[in-house]
């Protein structure tokens, strides 16, 4: 499903004109974040945002229920499918000349240290290995962008590039799939094809292969794509920022590498994606693939896990909770030692028994308050966590609650009152 689909569903339409420049675009975005915005005249373009705010939308784009969406990611991570390749991809019906300030490309925040693509996937290959993966862009000039890359597999490719003296040709993609949004953000091992993940994904929903097509620079690209610009990663780099991140403060200003951009494709009537930085759609696109990491290491320390959930109270990225099934005294304590594995930049994380509903966050709040004493929080001094973590110096401390109860434990005590027993003849 791509963004214009997506916008078949209940949708605001803005018809106002935007102004790039001004910050029009975050106070309409942030007024309902679970609303999908569409503007039909932003810098004279299409554009929307808030289109996967939430777990109902993303579920509904990929064609399967909210409860599966954990499980669907992680068997596409561990069963990828290939793509296929088609001639005539969407993307190309037109190649309009380049220039990126006409774009419906805005300035989030007051300042913000240009106008940002902040749901753009790049897509690069080296060695016959392709990444693809998620980079804020900001525009400096016409065909000129400063990306940040985090210490990765696309910096990684960049890295060993520039080693040989040479630029690495990518692609830039708005207005992707769902799938390959969320495959984009998933954690996988150096070589591991994201585009065959987002292909897995929609055959967990009975849905056909990915299908890809072609850039002028050779490289595969989703074929329904709303905007794809070629380009190549030079050997300069150049200050980039501030932005906001997920956390909604400002990060810092950084020497980045510098993209020169020499081709611009696009689809019939294309929607330019907004990603609104420290919103909902910005936690979920980024944490949710996470949550597949943390299943899959509690369950190799504690079989029976009903499920996991990076909280929107913690930026779907720094605090956490699990619900298990104890089998032995001391699987509370071992699931959250794992789940911090398995998200290393997770700060806080709460174990709950699996009658509680860890989508409610005051259902959860319950549990810590009626099920816990200071003698089962764990703290963990010292530990590597998440450079978007202002609070942290070099390490930062890691804390765990064992909200569940002992095994020995008389659990009608611990059971909230019903109006209607159940009731045995």
């Amino acid at each position: 499903m791509t963004i214009k689909d997506s916008l078949a569903k209940d949708v605001v339409t803005v018809n106002d004109a935007i102004n790039p420049d001004s910050s029009e675009t975050t106070e309409i975005l942030i007024e309902d974040q679970a609303k999908t915005f569409y503007f039909t005249n932003h810098n004279g373009c299409k554009a929307a945002g808030n289109v996967y705010s939430t777990r109902e939308k993303i579920a509904d784009a990929l064609g399967i229920s909210a409860s599966e969406i954990v499980n669907v990611i992680s068997s596409a991570v561990s069963l990828p499918v290939c793509c296929n390749e088609v001639k005539n991809p969407a993307f190309r019906k037109n190649n309009p000349a380049v220039d990126l300030l006409k774009l419906p490309i805005p300035r989030y925040y007051p300042k913000d240290g240009g106008r940002y693509i902040s749901s753009g996937v790049i897509v690069a290959e080296s060695n016959g290995i392709r990444n693809v993966s998620f980079h804020r862009m900001m525009i400096v000039d016409s065909d000129t962008i400063a990306v940040r890359l985090v210490p990765r597999h696309l910096y990684t490719m960049c890295h060993e590039a520039r080693k040989r003296g040479e630029e690495l040709n990518i692609a830039i993609c708005v207005g992707v799939p769902v799938e390959v949004l969320i495959a984009a953000a998933t954690s996988t091992d150096y070589g591991q094809d994201e585009m065959e993940i987002a292909s897995a994904l929609r055959k967990a929903a009975g849905k056909p292969p990915l299908d890809m097509g072609r850039c002028d620079n050779g490289l595969l690209v989703p074929a329904d794509t709303d905007y794809v610009f070629e380009g190549r990663i030079t050997l300069n780099d150049m200050a980039e920022g501030p932005f906001v991140d997920i956390s909604g403060t400002y990060d810092e200003i950084r020497q980045e590498p510098v993209i020169k951009i020499e081709k611009m494709w696009t689809c019939d009537n294309p929607v330019f994606h907004l990603l609104l930085p420290g919103g909902w759609e910005h936690y979920l696109l980024m944490g949710l693939p996470r949550e597949p990491m943390i299943l899959k290491t509690v369950r190799q320390a504690v079989p029976r896990v009903k499920a996991v959930r990076l909280t929107e109270g913690g930026c779907c990225w720094f605090n956490g909770v699990v619900s298990i099934a104890k089998n032995k005294e001391g699987d509370g304590v071992n699931a959250i030692m794992a789940a911090f594995t398995g998200h290393p930049s997770m700060k806080q994380v709460i174990v709950v028994d699996d009658d509680i509903d860890i989508t409610d966050d005051k259902e959860v709040e319950w549990a810590v308050a009626t099920r816990i004493q200071g003698n089962d929080i764990i703290k963990i001094p010292g530990a590597a966590g998440s450079s978007l973590d202002h609070s942290a110096s070099d390490t930062t401390w890691k804390i765990g609650y064992d909200a569940t109860l002992p095994m020995d434990a008389d659990r009608t005590k611990f059971m909230k009152a019903k109006v209607r027993e159940n009731r045995h003849s």
